[in-house]
Order: C-alpha cells, then sequence, then structure tokens
C-alpha cells in the first residue's frame, strides 16, 4: 500500500475545541474507478496502523479478498493514535507537545476527520464501508452521518453504545497506565511500564478461556512457576509498548467509551434506522467485549441488515484470526446483496439467526 499524508488548517471537534493543522496520514492500495463504484474503506481498531496489508493481509493484501487489482483501498490513521495522523505526541498551536493534555475525542470526532478526508479525495461514493470493533464504532457513526455515501457496510464485533462492562475494562487500562508515574512527566516513553501492565488487562478481554486454553496449556504438570500465560501476558504488554505509547492509548480508549450513536440524535434506535447500506453485521460467539446480544440490538434496528455469526476460540481476537469464516460471509453478502433485498434472506424474521 502506498502511504500518504494530508494537512488540514483545522479541525472542530464535537466538544468544540478547534484543533489547528491536523496531519491525516492514509493509505491508498489500486486505483479510483472511472464508474466510482470499487472504493473499500477501511476504519481500523484500537491499536492498528492505516495499512491493513499488514494486520489483515488475507482480506486486505496483495492476494486479499479485497485487493488493488479490483478495488481501491482505502485506510486512515485515526485521530488520536501514534502512527501519523496528529495525536498526544503531536506540537500543538503553542509548539509544544500535547502529550496528557490532548483534547478528549469521540468516535464521532474520528468518523468526521474520515469524511474530511473522503471529500478532499473528491469520492462521491463508496462501495463498502468496512470496521471490526472500534473500526465498527467509526463505520457505524459515518453510515449514520452520511447515508447517501455508502452502497454496502460491513460491521464486525462492534456495537452502538459501549457497555459499562467495556468501559470498566478500560478504565481499568488506564488505571494501569497513570499508576505508572512516569506518565506524568510528559516524555515520549512516559507511562510505558503502565501500558504494558494495561494491554495485559485488555488481552483478557479480547481473548477467552478457550483460547487460553488451546494456546497457552501446560504440558509438565510439574511446574509452579514460568507459565506460558504468565509470559504471553508480559510479552504481549511489551511488544505493544515497543509500538505504540500511553498517552494515545488513553485518549482512545476513551473515544471508545464515547460511543453511543443516540447522542443528540434522540436514541440508538433513530440513529441507526437511519443508515441506507445494506449491512452485514457479523458477531462472535466468544467475544465477551462485544457479545452477540449488541450485534443483535444492531440487526434489529439497521433496515436492511443481515446478521451472521462466527465460531471461534479466540473471543473478540477473532475478526484478525477467523479470515475464511469472514471471507464466506462476504461472498454470501455479495452475491445476494446485487439481486436481492437482504430481507429475503432474513425470510422476513429479524429474529431469524445464522451461524458460519
Amino acid at each position: 500500500m502506498k502511504e500518504n499524508k494530508v494537512k488540514f488548517n483545522e479541525f472542530e471537534l464535537e466538544s468544540g475545541i478547534v484543533l489547528q493543522n491536523i496531519e491525516v496520514v492514509y493509505h491508498t492500495s489500486g486505483t479510483y474507478n472511472k464508474n466510482e463504484n470499487n472504493v473499500i474503506w477501511i476504519c481500523h481498531a484500537l491499536t492498528a496502523n492505516s495499512n491493513p496489508f499488514d494486520w489483515w493481509p488475507a482480506i486486505c493484501g496483495e492476494n486479499g479478498y479485497f485487493n488493488g487489482n479490483k478495488h481501491f483501498i482505502i485506510c486512515a490513521n485515526i485521530l488520536g493514535s501514534c502512527y501519523g495522523t496528529t495525536g498526544p505526541l503531536s506540537i500543538d498551536q503553542n509548539g509544544a507537545t500535547y502529550y496528557d493534555e490532548f483534547p478528549q475525542i469521540t468516535i464521532r470526532d474520528i468518523a468526521r476527520l474520515h469524511e474530511k478526508l473522503r471529500l478532499h479525495l473528491v469520492i462521491d461514493k463508496i462501495h463498502s464501508l468496512i470496521g471490526a470493533s472500534l473500526g465498527g464504532q467509526q463505520a457505524m457513526e459515518w453510515a449514520i452521518e452520511k447515508p447517501e455515501v455508502f452502497e454496502n457496510l460491513i460491521l464486525i464485533a462492534t456495537n452502538s453504545q459501549h457497555s459499562p462492562y467495556g468501559i470498566a475494562f478500560n478504565e481499568s487500562q488506564r488505571l494501569a497506565i497513570e499508576a505508572d508515574s512516569t506518565y506524568f512527566l510528559k516524555k515520549p516513553n512516559g507511562g510505558r511500564n503502565g501500558l504494558i501492565a494495561a494491554r495485559s488487562i485488555a488481552l483478557l478481554s479480547y481473548r477467552s478461556y478457550e483460547g487460553y486454553s488451546l494456546t497457552q496449556n501446560e504440558t509438565f504438570s510439574s511446574k509452579v512457576n514460568q507459565f506460558k500465560a504468565a509470559h504471553y501476558q508480559r510479552y504481549q504488554g511489551e511488544k505493544l509498548a515497543d509500538r505504540f505509547n500511553a498517552y494515545s492509548y488513553v485518549v482512545l480508549s476513551k473515544a471508545m467509551d464515547s460511543q453511543n450513536v443516540g447522542r443528540d440524535r434522540g436514541n440508538v434506535k433513530k440513529a441507526l434506522n437511519s443508515i441506507r447500506a445494506k449491512t452485514l453485521i457479523i458477531g462472535i460467539t466468544t467475544d465477551v467485549l462485544f457479545p452477540l446480544k449488541e450485534q443483535l440490538i444492531l440487526f434489529q434496528f439497521i433496515p436492511n441488515s443481515i446478521y451472521r455469526t462466527i465460531k471461534s476460540n479466540f473471543g473478540h481476537d477473532g475478526f484478525l484470526i477467523e479470515y475464511e469464516s469472514l471471507i464466506n460471509l462476504f461472498d454470501e453478502f455479495y452475491r445476494n446483496s446485487k439481486t436481492n433485498s437482504l430481507s429475503s434472506l432474513n425470510n422476513g424474521n429479524k429474529e431469524v439467526l445464522f451461524t458460519a
């Protein structure tokens, strides 16, 4: 994928705060065709970057389901991240680094910055808008705000309003970061040890009992220390701390907490009912962070939608692992959406459940 960067003079947040000289990094692959019907816009999750060839290769890669030979693929790094788009390690209008003083942002802010980029790129129609987890939250917000732009919408392991359980997990991670006193020293690696602990906490919500039993089970019954599961938690925490920063992690986890599509729109039902794209909603059976009941809410209130589930042992992270199941569901969705109203796949019944 090709990396690109654009700068906007200013950007107003939902809070009314105006950020100056906003930079957005985005990746593209392929060519925008004359019929304007081949744009695939990917919204990435919490700590990912704008190159889905890196983190979703079977879905978006040189030989992936979506690829530059057929599609014009776009993925923008989100506001508040640390992969090029303006975030806590950027310089503010006074010439100082934001660090922990970066303003609070919402999922709606992130979606509105995507819209600003779309207008800059002079893209009138998007064939498919796709997102999982926090990426799905962005995609949902954007499809509500600009329903006429999107033909298809794919929402994976996501929700219309972040749950008290999810907010509690995020707050526990932030408490771990803030317990590291270096977080308040305003330096690029501030809060590193806290971030390691936060990632370890997060993994418990991303995976499942079954997944840990499969991958971290011990073969020697005499062991009393140095367990594989313990090593795995520490390794994953350090791995994230090597590529991310605590300040962005705090900002983006709070943005996830802000997710509520019904805010200032009446209620969740009214907001979701305004989506006009044909919509595929996918849940993961063992996902405790974004459980199936949350995808069923989307299915109930998004008018032209179908609902499918993926059986996985790997919890929420199944959206990064279960490529074959995802591709099978994409195939079914696109094959039928070309010729039928999606309601026919539901037998006219919004309570019918399907499993891949």
